[in-house]
């Protein structure tokens, strides 16, 4: 049986919030990269692309901020587990690093491309 409490929606929000706020206070390349959203989400809603382009910049701009998140969250809990060197925890975090690397790549990407159409 897990240890885990009944689901509770706005307990789960408050979570949530906690461990984004956590994010915001502890976390320096999650205040980049939140920053960064900040500005852009305004130029993707004026910008003049398809709805379609709109909503693949949106989730490409999020996928950093989940991406950094969950980096964060596998740091955290190696960390829990071992302070120590080990290489299988370091190899962890490597990982974790490369799922924010790649989530920059594809935003980048599909940033680029959408704004190839205004280069001419």
């Amino acid at each position: 049986m897990r240890n885990q409490p009944k689901y509770n929606f706005f307990k789960n929000t408050t979570y949530a919030l906690k461990g984004f706020l956590d994010l915001i206070q502890n976390e320096t390349s999650f205040k980049i990269e939140l920053i960064i959203a900040i500005i852009l989400i305004p130029i993707i809603l004026i910008l003049d692309v398809t709805l379609v382009e709109k909503a693949l910049m949106f989730i490409t701009l999020m996928g950093m901020l989940i991406a950094e998140a969950t980096n964060s969250a596998i740091e955290r809990v190696v960390d829990l587990v071992t302070l120590e060197y080990h290489d299988m925890a370091g190899r962890a975090k490597d990982v974790g690093s490369t799922v924010v690397f790649l989530s920059i790549i594809v935003f980048v990407v599909t940033w680029g491309i959408i704004f190839s159409q205004f280069i001419k």
